[in-house]
Order: structure tokens, then C-alpha cells, then sequence
């Protein structure tokens, strides 16, 4: 798996919007939340595209598939949206686990707020990418996007906000396809561990005040 993600451009109107990009050497196995490629499989690539706040498409899945043929990508990918210029990734390692987070933590709500409280707040979106060097099982991925989950919530805490993630927020977690596999993906598991550790770095260097909502850049 490249090291670093291509942070490129796509036109759409009259404005150039950024995009990051992992195009892999091989096929990895995944499992996402994501609105394309979610589930589990096999998946070639990974996008991550900033969206206006104001985004309303009621087809993400298809606006990504659109950016991806214009990429030239082929095959199976995984495709994620976010509010935030994903310029302002931050990428943080631990024992050979990589983590990216693109982090929109303007409004958090509580995962069990009540439906009118969390539809009356305006939406942003953490996106995690991580990529783990050891074969997960299944239920391995499973757990690890479960731990992925917990640590940001603990780096959300930590930073005092009120909440533990957004209504949008998406995580992938990507491993090799072969070797010996690994049937545990908690935070106490081999893996698991230094997921956990690498996704709350990530998520607590953003800060409360760092990320600004790409269409609040283009105003300023």
C-alpha cells in the first residue's frame, strides 16, 4: 500500500474541490461504512472528497462512482465524503498501523441523542482510513472498526466536546489479502492495540478549532 494518499483536484462548476486518493499495488481486503464499497471485500482504491456543507445529493454512492471513472480507477473501491478539506489530513503510524482522519468536529452529537436534537444540528463528518499490515478475519474487521470507533470517541472526550462522533462519520480498515489470519481486532488485541492508539492521535492533533468547513474557506 502507497504510504501517503495523493491529494489532488476535481472541477466541479467553477471551483476546484480537493480529493484524496489511495490507489493500491495490489487489491486489499476491507471493511467500510462507507456510502461506496461499504460492507466487506476486496478494494483497489480509496476516495475521500470534500463536498459542500450544504451537500444534498441523495446518490453519494453514484457521485463517487462518477469521480472515480474520471479518475480512471477500475475495480472495486471505497468511496467517502466529508464537509472538511481533506487537505488537512492527518496521518499518525503505530507498529506498522497507518491512520488517516479527515476530521469535522463542528457540531458532535451524542450517538443516543434524541432524533429532533441531532436533526436540528448541522452535520460534519470524522473519516478514518487505516490500514493494518497483518491479515484480519471477519469478525477481526469487524472489531476493528468497532475499536477504531471507540478511539475516537475517547479523543473526542479528550478534547472536551459534548458528543462522541457526528451523524456522517465513516471508517475503513483496509489489510493484506493473505497470511496467517488474525481472529481479534479489540483494543487489547495485537492489532487492535496500536489501531486504537494510532486513530486517537489522529483525531486529538485536529483539535476543536483547526478544521474549518471547505465552504466556509471559500467565503472567508
Amino acid at each position: 500500500m502507497r504510504n501517503e494518499p495523493l491529494l489532488i483536484t476535481r472541477r466541479e462548476g467553477e471551483r476546484d474541490i480537493p480529493l484524496l486518493m489511495w490507489r493500491f499495488g495490489r487489491s486489499l481486503r476491507a471493511v467500510s461504512s462507507a456510502p461506496l464499497g461499504g460492507g466487506i471485500g476486496i478494494r483497489r482504491w480509496v476516495l475521500n472528497a470534500t463536498v459542500p456543507m450544504s451537500y444534498d445529493r441523495d446518490d453519494p454512492a453514484e457521485h463517487l462512482a462518477a469521480m472515480a471513472r474520471d479518475l480512471g480507477l477500475d475495480g472495486p473501491g471505497v468511496g467517502l465524503l466529508t464537509g472538511v478539506d481533506v487537505g488537512e489530513v492527518v496521518a499518525r503510524t503505530d507498529t506498522g498501523v497507518q491512520v488517516w482522519a479527515t476530521v469535522g468536529l463542528g457540531t458532535p452529537i451524542p450517538a443516543a441523542a434524541p432524533t429532533v436534537a441531532a436533526a436540528a444540528q448541522p452535520v460534519g463528518t470524522v473519516n478514518i482510513v487505516a490500514y493494518v499490515p497483518a491479515r484480519l478475519g471477519d469478525a477481526a474487521l469487524v472489531n476493528a472498526v468497532a475499536t477504531a470507533t471507540e478511539a475516537k470517541t475517547q479523543a473526542i472526550t479528550e478534547l472536551g466536546l459534548p458528543g462522541t462522533g457526528t451523524p456522517t462519520d465513516a471508517v475503513v480498515v483496509l489489510c493484506p489479502p493473505d497470511g496467517p489470519v488474525h481472529a481479534y481486532g479489540g483494543p487489547r488485541s495485537t492489532w487492535g492495540a496500536p489501531l486504537a492508539r494510532a486513530v486517537h492521535a489522529a483525531v486529538l492533533a485536529v483539535g476543536v478549532d483547526t478544521v474549518v468547513p471547505w465552504s466556509d474557506r471559500l467565503r472567508s
